[in-house]
């Protein structure tokens, strides 16, 4: 094939490699007499020549080589995605591409709205559907800013849901390439999805119908009315109408928005019965051309019904196909992405509802007393507990994880507007957002003060004595109210290790960065500059406020949850205290389910299974050599030098010096007191939304995650810069 830009009436089967599947699926509705809205393809040959003469697909190579795909987690591609998307941003068109592209675009589209949609050839195959994963852009307008979303679904090629799916299927991510269909777009007053076949297995299809344009039923922003019909004739099975039909999105001057049904639709579904037979019949003959049952994307402005696109239905394979297939993971990867609309909906459930009702819940454990209560009632009151805590974690994975998304978004359109040289920049306006651990580590710096102006205070404090009550109260108050991740059996240790710390604190000058707040208003400044009109601004500001709150709560959310599991260990050890004259064993060992059976049940006695050594891992040949330099990914800018300190167990939390390296798989976020000692940090887990990350970002240190076996490559006491 030696075109580059081709008609979508001109593709064939044989060019799926350069155009992907999903334009020649549109070639093959036009033939088939199905009204699809006219346009052209730009094909992945022009893609591979501009990372070739833009020098981007070294970078790309480079990035994807840091550290295997598999051995990710999710947290670490979405960084990884986000700086190959911002070497797309800051990178320009060559002239060459940009001369090439221009007049067609200005030639077929000229004073038109577009709609900028990716077409990869390994997508929308019958044996994978990439549907949500790459990007589309609507309402597109003017040549520039069609090159503008042309180069970002070429990025959405790198996105994390994309990266994601291609390690389920065992694609080669390296071997990737993108087409990018432009279409001329059909403004719908309503749209929606028809599925040939229930994706749920079931001999039955199903229609979703919206006000407005389909984007909002897409991304989750409206709640559609849905049908059921029978496959055989279009026999409506059943209508579940959504909530409430009070918002449709709608094209704005740039893009597109929410905004109000009128009154008059509210009350009335999308769709009548002689419209849903019409659209069945539409997608009916989709089917037959492709010879499988296909989800079909529709719009209807007047009496004009077209089809904007159609894939096959690759999730009701799973009886059929192979054996991937019966695990399709797309939807869980989806679910951490949410609209705007979703998250502000999301954020106000999370700060009203949730967050108060976990602390509710974990005061009123804190006020009963495990060692008042008699072993039954002790065991009652482990199960109440752990079921809380179980019940929470779920809530953490559903909705709080979720929302970790806003700063996700925010990151996104920040680095789109602005083409910052560091992809992470962005965090700078999202720091200093008063966080929980922030708050406690606030108390600790104020024992520190306390401390720094009185050298009688750190004299008696060296030698164990009590001091004044200022001090006394202050320590109190911290060990009373916060976790320090440790459940204390000698009171005046815990005292002696806290004290350390606020000792080692009180040598370092007073945490005061009066810069980084200068800088970050200098960046929301430029930021909010960057933007087209008064409209655009507004909605920086909320989405930037909405981040912060995520940015917030990605580091809060342990904490709430972390005290929820103090006050079950805080009854288990009460359990195994109890417990511990009754059987010859170390109780210690007890975990749960014996725990309450020993405690309800008096003749029960458990098994304990021989615990096996450890096992010595043998060093790799040639380690020393290897490991004097590792490789993570960057979370935070900067250089330190200093010894390691590797933690391990909780407990060496309190043998951390000032000036030392923190070194450990993860930073929990008991931990944090500690790292306003640190020089630097370097975690085994990866990401920039750990809550590591996020601390190492509030204090400014250099911080590198995701470094493979760190705690036992990099030795305790070894220098490290």
């Amino acid at each position: 094939m030696k075109r580059r830009v081709i008609p979508l009436s001109d593709i064939r089967k044989e060019d799926i490699p350069f155009t992907g599947g999903k334009a020649w699926a549109l070639s093959e509705l036009i033939r088939g007499g199905v009204p699809v809205p006219g346009g052209l393809t730009v094909t992945t040959r022009v893609y591979e020549d501009f990372l070739e003469l833009s020098g981007l697909g070294d970078l790309i190579f480079m990035e994807l080589t840091r550290r295997e795909l598999s051995g990710m987690r999710w947290e670490e591609i979405w960084d990884l995605s986000l700086r190959i998307r911002n070497l797309f941003v800051r990178t320009p068109l060559p002239e060459k591409i940009y001369l090439e592209l221009k007049p067609v675009l200005e030639e077929n589209f000229r004073g038109i709205s577009t709609v900028v949609r990716s077409s990869s050839p390994s997508e929308d195959s019958s044996l994978s559907s990439f549907a949500g994963l790459h990007e589309s852009f609507v309402n597109v307008k003017g040549t520039e800013r069609i090159i503008e979303k042309i180069r970002l679904v070429w990025a959405s090629l790198w996105s994390d849901g994309a990266l994601l799916y291609r390690r389920e299927l065992g694609l080669d991510t390296r071997k990737s390439s993108m087409a990018v269909v432009v279409q001329e777009i059909v403004s719908g007053e309503r749209s929606g999805v028809l599925f040939t076949k229930d994706p749920g297995g079931r001999d039955r299809s199903v229609l979703e119908a919206v006000w407005g344009l389909n984007q909002g039923l897409v991304d989750g922003t409206v709640e559609p009315d849905r049908w059921f019909l029978s496959r055989k004739d279009g026999h409506i099975l059943s209508h579940n109408p959504p909530l409430s039909r009070d918002v449709m999105v709608v094209p704005l001057e740039k893009g597109t928005g929410t905004c109000s049904v009128p009154s008059e639709k509210t009350f009335s579904p999308p769709l009548e019965e002689h419209d849903i037979a019409r659209v069945r019949k539409m997608a009916m003959k989709t089917e037959e051309l492709f010879g499988f049952p296909q989800d079909v994307e529709w719009t209807w402005r007047g009496q004009f019904l077209c089809l904007v696109q159609s894939r096959p239905i690759t999730t009701i394979s799973a009886t059929d196909g192979p054996a991937w297939l019966q695990d399709d993971r797309r939807a869980w990867y989806l679910s951490l992405k949410r609209s705007f609309d979703d998250l502000g909906r999301l954020r106000e459930r999370i700060e009203k509802e949730l967050i108060p009702s976990m602390d509710e819940e974990s005061g009123l454990f804190n006020r009963i007393d495990p060692a008042g209560l008699n072993d039954r009632e002790l065991a009652e009151e482990l199960d109440r507990r752990k079921a809380s805590f179980e019940k929470w974690k779920r809530t953490y994975w559903e909705e709080f994880i979720p929302f970790a998304h806003g700063a996700r978004l925010f990151g996104q359109y920040y680095n789109d507007n602005v083409s910052p040289e560091d992809p992470y920049e962005f965090v700078e306006l999202l720091k200093n957002t008063d966080m929980e651990s922030m708050r406690r580590n606030r108390k600790i710096e104020h024992l520190a003060t306390l401390v720094r102006a009185d050298t009688l205070r750190r004299e008696k404090l060296l030698r164990g004595e009590r001091v004044d009550m200022e001090f006394e109260s202050a320590l109190a108050e911290l060990l009373m109210e916060e976790s320090l991740g440790i459940e204390w059996s000698d009171r005046e240790e815990e005292r002696g290790r806290i004290t350390r710390i606020v000792l080692e604190m009180a040598e370092l000058p007073p945490k005061d960065d009066p810069g980084s707040t200068r800088r970050s208003m200098e960046l929301k400044e430029r930021f909010l500059k960057s933007l087209g009109n008064a409209e655009e601004r507004g909605f920086a500001e909320e989405l930037l406020d909405l981040a912060r709150a995520s940015w917030k709560l990605r580091d809060d959310d342990n904490l709430h949850l972390g005290r929820l599991e103090r006050e079950l260990s805080r009854a288990m050890e009460e359990g195994r205290k109890r417990l511990s004259g009754k059987f010859s064993v170390d109780t210690t060992r007890l975990e749960f389910d014996n725990l309450t059976l020993c405690l309800s049940d008096s003749s029960y006695r458990p098994e304990f299974r021989e615990e096996e050594p450890p096992v010595e891992r043998e060093a790799p040949p040639g380690l020393e050599t290897r490991a004097r330099q590792v490789t993570g990914h960057p979370a935070n800018a900067g250089l330190a030098t200093g010894k390691a300190r590797v933690i391990r167990h909780t407990p060496d939390l309190f043998s951390f010096r000032k000036g030392e390296i923190l070194v450990c798989d993860a930073i929990d976020p008991n931990m944090t007191f500690i790292v306003p000692l640190a020089a630097g940090v370097v975690e085994r887990r990866g990401g920039m939304l750990i809550h590591g990350a996020i601390i190492a970002r509030e204090y400014g240190l250099p911080c590198v995650t995701g470094v493979a076996d760190v705690t036992r490559l990099i030795p305790d006491g070894a220098t490290v810069t």
